[in-house]
């Protein structure tokens, strides 16, 4: 190879690396960095996508409840276990029919192809499993707002995830661990 052919990749071989690393940086930040799951954006993207296509789709919330008590009296790291539970059950609850997220804080979110009670009940018993940790058994407890796409009169998502917050807060209403629909 000839010393002018070289001098011209040299610059191209720079900009494959530079895209290369762009490309990765995007990629982490549209994951969270302690559970894996979908970043607020991330998730939204893909969301947006399904419930265009899908109208069987249904979007949740998740929040945990009591979360705060288990961080002061358990310490942070037992809180970061709790999360990074609730993330991987989350994941292995949608599967390949969904998309879960973590919206930040103790807040999840996930959307479904399609949602059947039974799947709403596997999900909430997933959810409210015990933790083992440092020895210890922690009970975990969540609440989970449900808004199926197809109850909406206009199917936007910022309309789904205002559906499922209030059916969240329903359910955290009826005394926490529980799950509610908006319908």
């Amino acid at each position: 190879m000839d010393l002018q052919t070289a001098a011209g990749i040299v610059p191209l071989l720079g900009w494959a690396v530079h895209g290369g690393i762009l490309t990765r940086r995007l990629a982490t930040a549209r994951r969270d960095p302690l559970t894996g799951l979908h970043t607020r954006a991330g998730w939204t993207a893909r969301t947006e996508h399904l419930i265009r296509r899908r109208p069987t789709a249904a979007v949740l919330l998740v929040d945990l409840d009591h979360f705060k008590t288990l961080n002061d009296t358990h310490g942070h790291a037992a809180g970061d276990a709790a999360l990074i539970a609730t993330a991987d059950r989350l994941r292995t609850w949608c599967g390949h029919n969904g998309t879960a997220g973590r919206l930040g804080g103790d807040e999840f979110v996930a959307v479904v192809q399609e949602l059947a009670a039974a799947d709403l009940d596997a999900l909430t018993a997933a959810l409210h499993r015990p933790l083992l940790y440092a020895g210890m058994s922690l009970l975990l407890s969540a609440s989970v707002g449900v808004c199926p796409i197809a109850d909406l009169p206009v199917r936007l998502l910022t309309n789904a995830l205002a559906t499922a917050d209030a059916a969240m807060y329903a359910a955290k209403g009826r005394g926490r661990r529980g799950s509610r629909s908006s319908r």
